[in-house]
């Protein structure tokens, strides 16, 4: 008999094991604590004695609770992973999420920054070179948050004002992929490089203590800027479809915007199309935001 806090032990340092992104193992790792939590307070505190119905119950309190289907769809992921790590380590035999369904999600339009927002989020952070360069490099390159937390100096190659790339190395979640830099990112990064506190580790941004600065550090630190502008309703990632939106709108090819992005299904990248008013006489090319 497997108690739930050691089976949950076991199943994090599993996906700590195969790469998975840091940010996924906090998630998932959470999620599988909540559910612990539930199950203990129905006197379950084995592994094994976990079943549908209990995951169900689970579920519909989160439901009750005002989780959003987002939410636990997430937690619904997490969930079956976790059965089907417990049922690969026969810890369990049956796995009871199997046939667990996913809520139906309904999908709201991306938040896209008009010109005018972006501008003025620049405009706000432009005395703070840290922040200067966290922003430019979401706007120009379209990275996920948890990569832009990851970005190593070594993983920059700089040939002039103009031309750069950046190497995004591969997770077991995302292929690793090359986006170049343009001149207004490249700018950035060189101005935070000059000031960038002393460190022993190689990451691009780190705190003025020289640690890593972590994803929630990123968010806190924009939402703050956000706030200053009114811009209440904007999120991070509203940086990153604002990236995608507005290539494809000025007429950037579909498959490149899609690469760069990191989209795992082209579908993605076109259902962007929706929201915006095509320059189909566009160059099909990356342009400067």
């Amino acid at each position: 008999m497997t108690l739930l806090s050691s089976a949950r032990e076991k199943f994090v340092q599993s996906l700590i094991s195969k790469g998975r992104a840091t940010a996924t193992v906090v998630a998932y790792a959470k999620d599988i604590e909540q559910l612990s939590d539930f199950a203990v307070r129905q006197n379950i505190s084995s592994a094994h004695e976990l079943s549908k119905s209990i995951i169900e119950n689970f579920l519909r309190n989160l439901s009750d609770s005002n989780y959003t289907k987002k939410t636990i769809s997430r937690k619904i992921n997490a969930i079956k992973t976790f059965f089907k790590f417990l049922l690969d380590e026969k810890i369990i035999e049956n796995d009871p999420a199997q046939f667990i369904q996913h809520p139906r999600l309904e999908q709201n339009a991306p938040r896209i920054l008009t010109k005018i927002e972006y501008r003025a989020l620049r405009d706000t952070v432009k005395d703070d070179v840290r922040t200067k360069a966290i922003i430019e490099i979401f706007l120009q390159t379209g990275l996920r948050i948890s990569e832009l937390a990851a970005i190593k100096i070594e993983h920059i190659k700089i040939e002039s004002d103009a031309k750069g790339i950046l190497e995004v190395p591969g997770t077991k979640e995302n292929p690793g992929r090359t986006i170049p830099l343009n001149s207004a990112v490249i700018s950035a990064i060189k101005s935070f490089l000059k000031e960038r506190p002393s460190s022993k580790l190689q990451h691009l941004f780190v705190t003025k203590t020289g640690n890593p600065l972590l994803v929630r550090n990123i968010r806190a630190t924009i939402g703050r800027y956000l706030k200053q502008i009114q811009l209440d309703d904007v999120t991070v990632n509203d940086l990153r479809h604002t990236f995608v939106a507005e290539h494809l709108k000025r007429g950037a090819s579909v498959l490149l915007v899609s690469r760069i992005a990191g989209h795992k299904r082209l579908t993605t990248t076109e259902n962007y199309l929706r929201y915006i008013d095509r320059k189909e006489s566009g160059l099909g090319e990356l342009e400067e935001l």
